[in-house]
């Protein structure tokens, strides 16, 4: 931000008594933690995340120096209390189950972690992923998010899945027979050459198989991968934004018509399944964030720290090992969080949510300005009321089921208005 954000920041921060109250509560929240593994056996065409195809068999290194760092980020944290454990990638399945026991044995010396706590696994359904999921229950994990992407042998070929559908129809069996109730499905839409017809069979089929946990992404053409190439050469055709758009819709009802509830922008739980470590998130907890290109957000209490890090992990796996190795962790970036930008965060994240931001949620970020004094005098906010894509009433600050689905266009205006809010406050 430039220099006018930070002054303004500056204008809206917390006096210490306040400062003191809001992190105390904050903490009684408790953290949740985020493991990266960074490795897979090759990347997809579609992806641009951190990872990288291991030359050689690292894992007792690699489980090493996760414990390692674990051990030193819970430390500066001073956390006394874990909520919720994510092995995310990369492709976490690859590693063996033993390495999730250490690190989960790792978090338990240092700080309390519930017998309760959701510990979850991404597991990408190859028959190896699949021969491994009892050990992983025996380490610890007790809920497994599937990276099925699609149930279409000819598009999870294009997309460079290692899977086919037999072979991740197979695995959502076994995961739901170890976990049952808790299994998730990760699904992408706007595939190659997808339709709205063909997505709607997929679907069906997809509910025929499913837990009680779904989560719908839309595939992004990112920059630099393979499939970007091949759209940008004309060898592979992406459906218009108007066929996606009726896509998700499609899905949203269809799983609506099935017992689902949408939670969120991409997520859909019925029985209660929602993923607790995600509501997380988006309600803006505080999280660690451990492994190579991990990413956290926390106060570091350990150092005499008041105000909120983001924090970045140094991207490369050998070169994180480095760092780990000589100073206890691999925290390549720190950028201290000014009270607004903190505010900015917890009203984009609050908003992707169907229940949204809440009065009482708003005031332990912002216990000056609640949010009928932010947005309440905005004209634009006016008319994204008027229009029905947004709402603000006693409940707080939502979007509408159909602004929900123009969340990215509604959440620029509304970080505008957020500043314009905050400017008007400080001069009144």
């Amino acid at each position: 931000m430039g220099s006018g954000s930070a002054n303004h920041a500056a204008g809206v921060s917390l006096c210490a008594c306040e400062l003191d109250l809001f992190w105390s509560h904050i903490y009684s929240l408790g953290l949740f933690f985020l493991l990266q593994w960074p490795y897979c056996l090759r990347r997809c065409s579609y992806c641009n995340f951190n990872k990288y195809i291991s030359k050689e068999n690292n894992d007792h290194i690699m489980t090493k120096c996760l414990q390692r760092e674990t051990e030193t980020l819970l430390q500066l944290s001073q956390v006394s209390c874990i909520t919720s454990v994510f092995f995310g990638g990369g492709t976490p399945s690859l590693a063996h189950p033993s390495t999730f026991a250490a690190i989960l044995e790792t978090v338990s010396r240092q700080v309390s972690l519930s017998d309760e706590a959701e510990v979850t696994l991404e597991v990408n359904p190859t028959p190896v992923g699949k021969s491994k999921l009892e050990a992983y229950c025996r380490a610890g994990v007790n809920r497994f998010s599937i990276g099925v992407q699609s149930l279409q042998d000819e598009d999870l070929k294009i997309l460079g899945r290692d899977h086919t559908s037999h072979e991740a129809l197979q695995t959502i069996e076994e995961a739901r027979r170890l976990c049952p109730g808790r299994v998730s499905l990760d699904v992408m839409f706007g595939r190659p050459e997808q339709t709205v017809d063909s997505w709607e069979k997929e679907l069906s089929e997809l509910l025929r198989v499913c837990d009680d946990h779904v989560s719908l992404y839309q595939l992004t053409l990112e920059r630099g991968t393979q499939l970007f190439k091949q759209v940008q050469s004309g060898a592979v055709a992406l459906p218009a934004e108007d066929v996606t758009a009726e896509m998700y819709q499609c899905a949203r009802k269809t799983l609506h018509q099935h017992g689902f509830q949408q939670y969120e922008v991409s997520n859909f739980a019925r029985h209660s399944s929602v993923s607790h470590h995600n509501m997380s998130y988006w309600k803006g907890n505080q999280y660690i964030g451990v492994g190579p290109g991990a990413h956290g957000r926390f106060v570091l209490l350990g150092e005499g720290g008041v105000v909120r890090e983001a924090r970045t992990q140094t991207l490369e796996p050998d070169v994180w090992i480095r760092e780990v190795q000589q100073r206890g962790h691999g925290t390549r970036r720190r950028l201290p969080l000014s009270h607004l930008e903190l505010l900015e965060e917890v009203l984009v994240m609050g908003m992707r949510m169907t229940e949204g931001i809440n009065h009482e949620h708003w005031k332990l970020f912002s216990p000056q300005s609640g949010l009928f004094e932010v947005f309440g005098a905005s004209v634009g906010v006016q008319e994204l009321l008027q229009s029905g894509q947004l709402i603000l009433d006693d409940r707080g600050l939502r979007c509408s089921w159909d602004g929900l689905a123009l969340l990215d266009s509604i959440l620029p205006a509304l970080l505008l208005f957020h500043f314009k809010g905050m400017n008007l406050i400080l001069r009144s």
